[in-house]
């Protein structure tokens, strides 16, 4: 489903894919946007592992974007409280994150199950939990992982 003003997961803010995404997400509820469909993963899934490997609490996160700052600025002040990621590091987190889906646990059952639910073509090009939330927000296209690596 399309949604006004909710960013992509490989946005990117400081190196950082996913990190815009959670702050549009947060801003989005905050002035009753985001659809409920959304609801039971805000401060979980994507944004629960963003979150525990930058070493923060997401309320904190939200009460951060909700005072009026930038994402960097969100991102800096997450990196002054909780972990200084290193380019290593932001590496790590982006690979982990674009290919979650793709050759794992999720891959013979979560990923098709929801191709299903969302009644996708089932023809091989869907492979991450990314491709999916792209997908169902109408942004994907096939090199798109490829042109957020650049």
């Amino acid at each position: 489903m399309k949604i006004e003003g909710i960013k992509g997961c490989f946005e990117k803010t400081g190196g950082l894919f996913y990190f815009a995404r959670m702050c549009s997400k947060i801003r989005l509820h905050a002035a009753g946007k985001l659809p409920k469909d959304y609801h039971d993963f805000l401060g979980g899934g994507f944004d629960g592992r963003t979150c525990r490997y930058l070493n923060v609490e997401f309320d904190d996160v939200k009460t951060q974007v909700l005072s009026g700052k930038s994402n960097e600025e969100v991102l800096q002040w997450c990196q002054t409280t909780g972990r200084q990621l290193t380019d290593e590091q932001i590496l790590i987190y982006n690979s982990f994150m674009s290919k979650r889906g793709w050759h794992d646990d999720e891959s013979d059952s979560y990923i098709p199950e929801m191709i299903k639910e969302y009644g996708l073509k089932d023809n091989g090009t869907i492979l991450t939990d990314f491709d999916l939330i792209e997908i169902d927000e109408g942004r994907w296209y096939p090199d798109m992982w490829r042109d957020a690596w650049r």
